[in-house]
């Protein structure tokens, strides 16, 4: 049986991106638990604004594959106005059922200032809204300039929460699916681009 393959979308264009540098410590926690990983860093694509009325722009096709082919995603972005970056919006615009209907997906924030909750809560209905299993466990870091010290977290505590959802998003990567709601027969989202 294959290892667990993770992909960790970085919802931030930052060239010193605390995002990225979280997920990069999440994918430890996917190592320990026996997956796999790596960072779909999503400056390295030409990834236009959604026009649902074109079948491919620039590198969608490869941001659409790659999150596709994971078995779980973690993923991360900067808070903006209080929810998720516009980037990583984009890119779940470009997905749909297809690439996360029964997924398992893991939830990461960071924050200049204050607790960065409502960006998960966010993030955390579009992934329902796609049939995604999204983990209970979730990571919140505030204050993100201050967490950070020569790329590692210097929080014992944030840092094991980040090693967790890591080793959560491999651990429930294969959990059986619930039944489909009235709910998902309803939403035809991206399914009508």
């Amino acid at each position: 049986m294959a290892a667990t393959h993770v992909v960790a979308v970085c919802g931030s264009l930052r060239e010193r991106s605390y995002t990225r540098l979280a997920l990069e410590r999440s994918l430890d926690g996917v190592r320990e638990a026996g997956g796999t990983g790596e960072v779909l860093d999503l400056r390295e694509y030409d990834l236009p604004v959604l026009d649902a009325d074109e079948d491919a722009q620039g590198d969608s096709e490869a941001v659409v594959e790659r999150v596709g082919d994971a078995d779980a995603l973690v993923l991360g972005t900067p808070v903006y106005h209080g929810s998720y970056s516009g980037v990583l919006k984009n890119a779940l615009d470009h997905c749909g059922f297809d690439e996360f209907d029964g997924k398992t997906v893991g939830l990461l924030a960071v924050a200049g200032g204050g607790f960065p909750v409502t960006a998960l809560e966010h993030l955390r209905s579009v992934c329902r809204a796609l049939n995604a299993w999204v983990l209970p466990h979730q990571v919140a870091l505030p204050h993100v300039s201050s967490q950070f010290c020569d790329g590692a977290l210097t929080n014992e505590g944030l840092e094991r929460r980040v090693h967790v959802l890591g080793q959560r998003v491999v651990e429930y990567a294969s959990i059986e699916p619930d039944p489909a709601t009235f709910e998902a027969g309803e939403n035809v989202g991206a399914g009508g681009r």
